[in-house]
């Protein structure tokens, strides 16, 4: 046997980029499974439970500081079952037991570093231990040392802490069933609590860190289409490009790091992750429908760009995330020395004059920003395009020969549906057929890869090896992509697979008495609660999708379930709506729609005919966020539903019908005339 094979540990059988990277740690490491908890109740031992995720630098540092030092791992293994657990794979674990560490500290993070009883009670925990004594903190050796003392000799206090902590928690994450739907003055309220904590200076929501919001944005967009309030576009348009000009964004691969560290978005944590380029992109692309500003068209198109250069697959799915860290440094690969900076474009055959105002376009200093480099920003100089866009090319193809950041080549599927329903919306609102065929691939891959033989889906996919039970995110996230890759390419299989992905959601993940969904199923354990949430973080609520979802459902196919199912969770989350909007945007988005007379567009025709193709674009261009898009060809099954009753091609003619409500326009094969149809509807004003 060789030595790398003798030092492997139980985690090597993994498909998790995460747990791999621990694979060959002296730690006795476990993934989360009946095994490791069964030993545990087997020999009385408590659990140590960490928590992380590929691309998080300080989950590097804890690993390098303490999982791969050998004292250190022989103290955890002699007194504790040890377990790893990709948060991105198990999304559930991470709820439950951050909401613990939360409860216990005060605040929460990764690496996330809990211990929990046999009974999977947790009963202290953290985040980031250091390997000794530090700056206040207790040393790791220090803290496993107090836990296990206190499990030996003070069991009864460590299981009551544990029982009362599992008792909060499961109050914490009850819902309770709403009984007054959503109304407008709630969201108005939700859109004035926004206007308190924005950044009028730098654009955004609080201080530093500062995360981008693009699900708050895009309900104050929505805000806005009803006030008309140009103070409320101004949070959304001054964020939108304060963000774009600053180091959150690449300003030469396009892409947007997780968020930043300070408050002027100018120095990014460096991680690239799938989830916030998806909804940025839908966000900014949703902002150039509003306001009509190319220059959100291109930042829309950048960010779909650079993820289809470095996030997409060979068998068309999304991976995950790129990390934070080259050769052990954070943000080594994007950030520029002056002096290689202007040696780059000097061999590129650019004079003196030219790299200097190359380096104020880019905010190239000889002192830096950071660390006595600089992350590249939208500086003051005004330089023509041509000049840009060649110093970009050779800057690029020299950041390309440096080490490349890693990826996560998992590809996990509520991620992928925010992907399908960016790159959808892209195919739709930008008219490239690089988009389409994107989405064509995500589409194509979801049913590949992550569609089991019963209809239900995997949460994750690597290099064609699927597993874990999906949560109900996946199947929202995904339904709600399938959704807009329907009305782009006008497939209606894609429709037909959404209704059957919630049948599915419904049947597994429904609570009659909340009127919500659950986020795990009878496949996924159960271990302290069964979680469950209506709050939107970094990735929206399988609740918030799943109403928007099931509202647009509810008119496609007339189905008045769908639609009492999204009311019933619209009812049990509107009671928070004022006081904690940052924490609902897809919710909130979501109360809006439900609130308006729903417009459809259907587009009868054939879908592959560049006249149809036109018309499904053109409806596409106002700034209506309640629209929905119906395309249907003449062998479609379709027609049987009430909303395609009638609806046909008129005389040969790819024809759109432009409704809202009951009332609709006279049927056009005219893309323009259905667009004004389409804004007119939006605007309440006759066409």
């Amino acid at each position: 046997m060789s030595e790398t094979a003798a030092q492997a540990n139980r985690l090597a059988g993994e498909t998790s980029p995460y747990l791999l990277q621990h694979a060959h740690n002296p730690v006795d490491w476990y993934p989360w499974g009946p095994e490791a908890l069964e030993r545990a109740r087997r020999e009385d031992r408590p659990i140590f439970l960490s928590i992380g995720y590929s691309a998080c630098h300080w989950c590097h540092v804890m690993a390098h500081e303490s999982f791969e030092d050998a004292a250190i791992a022989a103290q955890l293994n002699r007194d504790f079952v040890a377990i790893k657990v990709d948060r991105e794979e198990r999304p559930d674990l991470d709820d439950i037991y951050m909401a613990a560490v939360q409860t216990m500290t005060g605040s929460g993070g990764w690496p996330m570093s809990v211990f929990l009883t046999p009974d999977l009670e947790p009963f202290y925990g953290g985040t980031y231990f250091p390997p000794e004594d530090r700056h206040g903190m207790p040393g790791f050796p220090r803290v496993l040392a107090g836990v296990a003392d206190a499990f030996r000799t003070r069991r009864d206090e460590v299981v009551a802490q544990g029982r009362q902590l599992a008792s909060l928690l499961r109050e914490q994450l009850d819902v309770r069933s709403g009984t007054v739907d959503p109304e407008l003055q709630q969201l108005a309220a939700a859109s004035s609590s926004l206007a308190r904590v924005f950044d009028a200076t730098h654009g955004g929501f609080g201080g530093a860190p500062k995360f981008p919001a693009p699900l708050a944005l895009e309900f104050l967009l929505r805000a806005w289409r009803r006030s008309g309030d140009a103070a409320t576009l101004r949070m959304v348009t001054h964020t939108l490009d304060r963000m774009a000009d600053g180091g959150i964004h690449d300003q030469l691969g396009g892409g947007f790091a997780r968020y930043s560290t300070d408050a002027r978005w100018l120095v990014p944590h460096f991680e690239k992750m799938l989830y916030d380029n998806a909804l940025l992109a839908h966000c900014y692309l949703e902002a150039f429908r509003a306001t009509g500003l190319d220059r959100y068209a291109s930042v829309a198109a950048d960010t779909l760009d650079f993820m289809l250069r470095e996030l997409q697959t060979d068998d068309g799915g999304f991976a995950s995330a790129l990390d934070a860290d080259t050769e052990g440094e954070e943000g080594r690969y994007y950030v520029w020395e002056h002096d290689e900076f202007m040696a780059v474009l000097a061999a590129s055959g650019l004079d003196a004059g030219q790299a200097a105002s190359l380096a104020e376009r880019w905010g190239v200093t000889p002192e830096g920003n950071w660390e006595g480099r600089s992350v590249l920003i939208a500086g003051s100089s005004t330089v023509d395009s041509a000049l840009t866009e060649r110093g970009r090319a050779a800057l690029l193809a020299a950041r390309e020969a440096r080490v490349r950041p890693g990826r996560d080549e998992k590809q996990l599927a509520a991620w992928n549906g925010l992907a399908l329903r960016a790159v959808a919306t892209g195919a739709l609102v930008l008219g490239h057929d690089r988009y389409v065929e994107a989405t064509r691939r995500v589409a194509g891959f979801i049913r590949a890869a992550l569609l089991r033989n019963d209809g239900r889906l995997w949460r994750t996919s690597r290099d064609g090896a699927a597993h874990t039970p999906g949560f109900c995110e996946d199947y929202a996230n995904l339904a709600d992509g399938l959704l807009e890759s329907y009305a782009a390419t006008g497939v209606d299989a894609d429709l037909q697979l959404a209704t059957s992905l919630m049948d599915h959601a419904v049947a597994e993940f429904w609570d009659a008495e909340s009127g919500t969904f659950y986020d795990t199923g009878s496949e996924h354990d159960l271990v302290v609660t069964r979680p469950r949430s209506l709050i939107d973080g970094a990735t929206p609520a399988a609740n918030s999708v799943a109403a928007d979802v099931l509202l647009r459902l509810g008119l496609l196919t007339g189905d008045p379930d769908h639609v009492r199912r999204a009311r019933s969770i619209l009812r049990a989350a509107a009671p928070a709506f004022a006081s904690r909007p940052s924490q609902f945007g897809r919710m909130l988005c979501a109360a809006d729609r439900s609130l308006g007379e729903p417009i459809d567009a259907v587009v009868a025709g054939d879908q592959l005919d560049p006249r149809t193709v036109a018309i499904r674009r053109a409806v596409a261009q106002p700034y209506a966020p309640d629209l929905v898009i119906a395309p249907i060809d003449a062998a479609s099954s379709l027609g049987e539903l009430a909303l395609f009753a009638g609806k046909r091609a008129r005389d040969g003619a790819p024809t759109a019908y432009v409704c809202r409500g009951y009332a609709c326009d006279e049927p056009t094969s005219d893309p323009q005339r259905a667009a004004a149809q389409v804004a007119a509807m939006a605007s309440g004003r006759p066409a």
